[in-house]
């Protein structure tokens, strides 16, 4: 019998077991906290108020498999997965927050990922997150989390308060990230998903159904990687290795809209950026594409459009570990398409991620 592929998975998420109150710290409310109810369970929550008056809101239910390692590990090794990119989880990025309070966070969150990962050396490496509200405190901690904990990169959100990747303060991160040669990974957060009523009042247009998951996520993904190929942050970077999560989002799959809008109205999309959107994507010649996203889009045909799109140099192992809307079995979609290539199917498990993290340095 052959030996299993390895598998590097680059799209899993962590939190320390516990952490202090950051509502009783900062003094306002709006901050995560994990209520451990019963034994290997906890509710992830959002505090309402800063005496408790109003209850938390729930946010998600979540396993010990999200941070305890040995969990973790047991997971890992039911599933033949060799090693874990860790990365928090995107409602921890609090960029909504005070600067400085947010900081504090992202450096307490960055500090448990660099010690679960120096204690399990071989099963994980280490995304970090930024407080990127503030550009100075994002570069700060983004050094530290290169040069003083050895994390291979970091987790930023698809917009900050609203602003994209045209923005000069997300720029000047990005640029940071690539003199430090440190790779980004782009996770949708803070959907659109807000209407205008009758009396001019915010409205959310996805209360239901779990929207904002199924439809704003990719929406939010495709925002950014156009924001970043129209603006021309891709050209001013060529040295930034970026990836997309959750497949690109609605990218893919609206490439041929957008790109036709890039032809036609070029006096409204090509107003920053001259280059059409297939200047940025695999070549015939078989060059790769300019970032790259992860394999999580649960459908084969899906995915064969991103081999078209990135080519197997730019498709990487990603299962969302430990949640609901992930790949239960990382892989397992990867391993079921018979007709690709083994180098292509050893690319799209280890190899990519392996180039994109710099393992070898």
């Amino acid at each position: 019998m052959p030996a299993p592929l390895r598998k590097i998975d680059l799209h899993t998420h962590i939190l320390p077991e516990t952490w202090p109150s950051w509502t009783a710290r900062t003094g306002y409310a709006g901050w995560v906290e994990l209520a451990h109810e019963q034994p290997g369970c906890a509710r992830m929550r959002r505090t309402t108020s800063v005496d408790g008056s109003t209850p938390p809101q729930p946010f998600r239910d979540v396993r010990a498999d999200l941070w305890d390692p040995g969990r973790r590990i047991e997971r890992m090794d039911a599933t033949g997965v060799s090693l874990q990119a860790l990365s928090t989880v995107p409602i921890m990025f609090s960029y909504w927050a005070r600067p400085g309070d947010a900081h504090d966070l992202s450096r307490l969150l960055n500090d448990h990922v660099a010690e679960v990962v120096a204690a399990h050396p071989d099963r994980f490496v280490g995304l970090g997150t930024l407080p990127m509200q503030d550009p100075d405190l994002a570069r700060l901690e983004l050094d530290r989390c290169a040069r003083d904990l050895g994390l291979h990169g970091v987790q930023i959100g698809t917009n900050v308060n609203g602003r994209n990747f045209d923005d000069p303060g997300i720029a000047a991160v990005l640029a940071h990230a690539q003199d430090l040669g440190a790779a980004v990974f782009v996770h949708p957060w803070d959907m659109l998903q807000h209407g205008r009523g009758a009396d001019g009042a915010a409205i959310d247009r996805m209360p239901r159904y779990w929207l904002p998951w199924l439809v704003g996520m990719p929406a939010e993904t495709a925002l950014a990687i156009c924001t970043a190929i129209f603006s021309g942050l891709l050209d001013r970077l060529p040295r930034l290795r970026l990836c997309f999560a959750h497949g690109g989002g609605s990218f893919p799959g609206t490439l041929g809209r957008i790109a036709h809008g890039h032809a036609c109205r070029p006096d409204l999309v090509a107003v920053d950026n001259p280059r059409p959107p297939s200047a940025y994507l695999a070549k015939p010649t078989g060059e790769p594409a300019r970032f790259y996203v992860d394999s999580l889009v649960h459908d084969a045909d899906a995915l064969r459009l991103l081999l078209r799109l990135f080519t197997d140099r730019r498709v990487m192992l990603g299962s969302d570990f430990p949640f609901p809307l992930g790949e239960d079995r990382p892989g397992a979609l990867i391993e079921s398409m018979g007709d690709l290539p083994e180098v292509t199917t050893h690319r799209l498990l280890a190899g990519t991620a392996a180039e994109f993290l710099a393992l070898d340095r």
